[in-house]
């Protein structure tokens, strides 16, 4: 489930391995480029970490960030990925 934290829509997911991870990540970055709008991210190991807002309206939370944050979370499900 998202929050919304310090002006940003942020979740964690976890998956089986760095593999399963990095291939979710690079669903995720073909994704951002498609909607051209990309996300705060980090991961170690099994687990990618995301913080959505828009810089371009003052780094807050717009439709933009619920757009992606609904295509992640397809992707998450897609790939296995669970609430970390």
């Amino acid at each position: 489930m998202w929050t919304e934290q310090d002006n940003a829509l942020c979740r964690t997911f976890r998956f089986t391995d760095f593999k399963m991870a990095f291939s979710f990540m690079s669903d995720v970055a073909e994704e951002a480029e498609f909607q051209n709008h990309h996300p705060w991210w980090s991961n170690e190991y099994n687990t990618v970490s995301f913080r959505l807002r828009t810089h371009s309206a003052g780094n807050v939370i717009t439709d933009q960030d619920r757009k992606l944050a609904a295509s992640i979370d397809i992707l998450a499900a897609e790939y296995g990925g669970e609430e970390a």
